[in-house]
């Protein structure tokens, strides 16, 4: 009976089956990929290294004829090939995620964004991995498999409503795994106490972006006075004033902003695609961090 109580299934949008649920997010995935133009998945493409003397059987298209025409001996350009930064997308499955005063929960939203992300992922050529961040254990490491993105993302549709938050502790663990410079996308409410400090610590060395997915309630109680809540990870009770909220979100942001981190607030009760296809084309972060 308890099992019943403490486990859930994302079955809104209107989706009934597993072809309804992967058309969604591929809707999701060509909407983030429309109009970026400079593909932040790709870093910086083709890039022009330096020329050398012809050889035979060299494509006269890589001619450089500056230089031919300067040494009089034929030249051609050589290239860098494409760079492939790998994608950690950083999903948490924790108790607060679960819980919503809206149709739509923040689990969800996350689970269609990392979804949508991840399938952007493949199509500009980045590998992309997954590692929840909640209770369940769930890690799998970037690939460019289209099926293995589909696997973990059926397995994210289940999820329990007792699972504490552990966002600090995995990103201290998956730091020092790692044995290249990554991009990390961190869909999470942030009601861990270390995620801060850690993603400090990552942003040191990889590439960080961070998707905070806010609930209706998060930013205030209208007309209520006080609020005696649980919370939800840990069973805590507190007392709090309606307007109160539950993170000081400006200094969350300047704190995140002074470290270098990319951070967009996504609210589950508002459309949020185009706004996440904005913000990475903007801030033409993957880009940068490919280089």
């Amino acid at each position: 009976m308890l099992e019943e109580i403490v486990e859930g299934r994302i079955e809104s949008h209107d989706i009934l089956d597993s072809r309804q649920f992967y058309l969604a997010v591929k809707r999701l995935a060509d909407s983030l990929s429309y109009g970026t133009d400079h593909s932040p998945f790709l870093g910086s493409g083709v890039e022009y290294i330096q020329s050398r003397p012809y050889q035979f059987g060299d494509p006269i298209k890589l001619i450089d004829w500056k230089v031919t025409a300067r040494t009089r001996r034929f030249h051609v350009k050589e290239y860098e090939a494409p760079k492939r930064m790998p994608v950690y997308l950083l999903i948490d499955t924790s108790a607060s995620m679960t819980i919503s005063s809206h149709h739509r929960t923040k689990y969800e939203t996350a689970v269609f964004l990392a979804g949508g992300l991840g399938l952007a992922c493949l199509e500009r050529i980045s590998p992309v991995g997954v590692l929840g961040v909640g209770g369940q254990s769930l890690h799998v490491r970037p690939s460019l498999s289209k099926d293995q993105v589909m696997q973990w993302l059926y397995r994210l549709r289940s999820y329990r409503h007792d699972e504490p938050t552990s966002l600090g502790s995995r990103l201290a663990e998956l730091v020092p795994s790692l044995s290249q410079r990554v991009m990390v996308i961190v869909l999470s409410d942030l009601h861990d106490d270390k995620a801060l400090p850690a993603l400090k610590r990552l942003a040191a060395q990889h590439d960080a972006v961070v998707l905070q997915i806010r609930d209706p309630a998060e930013e205030r109680l209208h007309g209520v006075g006080f609020v005696r809540a649980r919370e939800a990870e840990t069973g805590a009770a507190f007392l709090a004033r309606s307007r109160t909220r539950w993170l000081d979100q400006e200094k969350l942001a300047q704190e995140l902003k002074k470290t270098g981190i990319d951070h967009l607030v996504i609210d589950t009760d508002k459309p949020y695609s185009s706004r996440v296809r904005q913000f990475f084309k903007m801030r033409n972060l993957l880009g940068r961090g490919a280089r």
